[in-house]
């Protein structure tokens, strides 16, 4: 598939005004061409300026923002008012993606994703994507959408492998991107990571990453405020990993999710 960069920056904690206008503007001009934020993240604003600040086309750049159950709300005309306010924080005119951040509160499939359509007929967002649904959830969301479901994301790295989501995304052809996809830093306590790192003589991040990426139609989005880390994790996109070190990593018998919320849909699983 194309139309999404297979390493994104990911923004959710990156609150310090300038901190996050200097990652997003020293991302793009490194090369990153995909940023992800969100209504609650509380710095659509500073994206838009680092957007802004940045020496890159605005039609080569995917920027990816999500509206929220405790923000505007997802009911049909919360949905076209929540991306309205967002376009207006962010400094656009359009979205190339926005997400549905959890299915949560009042969502409802039928009425939010015929909110989603409506912004694709009107042309404010290109493609629509959904965060943290299960297989169930996101079938009834793909039932209740005239345009194609474009990316499902959800917590995903060595720790919480997924394969059960990425399989769903590559048998119905839309993207999978990992957000989390360090382990909030944990993938430099793996020794398996570790060791597999020492082999090819590069950072723990960039072994998980490109594990990662090795995945039919997946991509990834880790958090980074600065140049060195930034730097580092796009280089993942030159790593390419043995048929061993992915079985290797494949292998790891630990499970962890750092991510929960309540009325998550693995809560009934």
């Amino acid at each position: 598939m194309c139309g999404l960069p297979a390493i994104g920056l990911g923004t959710w904690q990156n609150t310090d005004w300038e901190t996050c206008i200097d990652s997003v503007s020293t991302a793009l001009e490194a090369g990153y061409r995909h940023v992800d934020t969100a209504q609650y993240y509380g710095n659509e604003e500073m994206v838009g300026e680092g957007i802004a600040q940045a020496d890159v086309p605005r039609d080569e750049i995917v920027v990816a923002t999500k509206v929220h159950a405790e923000k505007f709300g997802l009911a049909y005309e919360e949905v076209i008012e929540g991306l309205e306010v967002s376009l207006d924080r962010l400094g656009l005119d359009s979205l190339d993606l926005l997400y549905v951040h959890w299915p949560v509160g009042n969502y409802d499939a039928p009425e939010t994703m015929s909110a989603f359509d409506e912004l694709l007929d009107r042309g404010l967002i290109d493609h629509v994507g959904v965060c943290n649904f299960s297989i169930e959830l996101l079938e009834e969301a793909r039932d209740h959408l005239e345009s194609p479901l474009f990316v499902h994301q959800a917590e995903t790295h060595p720790l919480l492998p997924r394969d059960d989501l990425i399989a769903h995304a590559q048998k119905h052809g839309y993207h999978y991107v990992a957000y989390s996809p360090l382990a909030r830093g944990s993938v430099f306590d793996i020794p398996e990571i570790r060791d597999v790192a020492e082999r090819h003589g590069v950072s723990p991040a960039q072994v998980s990453l490109a594990w990662l990426l090795q995945k039919d139609n997946v991509a990834a989005i880790p958090k980074a405020s600065g140049e060195g880390h930034i730097r580092d994790n796009l280089r993942a996109l030159d790593l390419e990993l043995t048929t061993d070190d992915v079985d290797r990593i494949d292998d790891i018998d630990r499970t962890k999710r750092f991510v929960e919320r309540q009325g998550a849909p693995w809560l009934d699983e």
